[in-house]
């Protein structure tokens, strides 16, 4: 059986850190920025990490090599 092609798109959306969480850059941070707040700015460059659910499909998936 051939090894698992990673998914090129989740490759470049998802990183796994070293305790095995899924780490993911927040979205609405690329323009219209003048009407957002400078503290939702701030919080919106701070990793996301994805929830106990979908983690198991991420991992299994679209990254079985990562």
């Amino acid at each position: 059986m051939p090894k698992m092609k990673t998914k090129k798109a989740a490759s470049k959306r998802f990183s796994l850190t070293a305790s095995g969480k899924v780490k993911y850059k927040k979205m609405n941070l690329r323009h219209i920025l003048t009407k957002k707040t400078t503290k939702r700015k701030r919080n919106l460059r701070k990793p996301g990490f994805v929830d106990a659910g979908p983690v198991h499909q991420i991992k299994k998936k679209l990254l079985p090599n990562g």
